[in-house]
């Protein structure tokens, strides 16, 4: 414990606490779980289409692709795929905004 200006007890919080909670700092379980299963995907078709042409490569590898786009990490969101959840939700969820103010009838 730490005793700030106010000589009270205060709790420091480290700036990458939220970190902590995942899997090597940058994983939670279902990203490990998409990529797992996107990645085997891709080596299932590698081995079977290994020799079948340019085309069938391409979209052997696009199962892998996608999962490592979707577990990438960027800035402000721990990864792609929580900054496409939050798009999705800020675009289809109703939002209900109340007024709490001085003025609100409290009928």
């Amino acid at each position: 414990m730490w005793k700030g200006k106010t000589g009270m007890n205060e709790y420091l919080m480290p700036a990458n606490s939220k970190k902590s909670g995942l899997i090597l700092g940058l994983f939670t379980v279902p990203d490990l779980i998409i990529l797992g299963i996107g990645i085997t995907i891709t080596a299932a078709l590698l081995l079977l289409f290994s020799k079948e042409g340019l085309l069938l490569l391409i979209l052997s590898i696009m199962p892998g692709s996608l999962a490592v786009l979707l577990v990438f990490p960027v800035p402000n969101y721990h990864n792609v795929k929580q900054l496409l959840v939050n798009i999705f939700t800020y675009f289809t969820k109703r939002r209900k905004y109340e007024w709490k103010g001085w003025l609100k009838d409290e009928k």
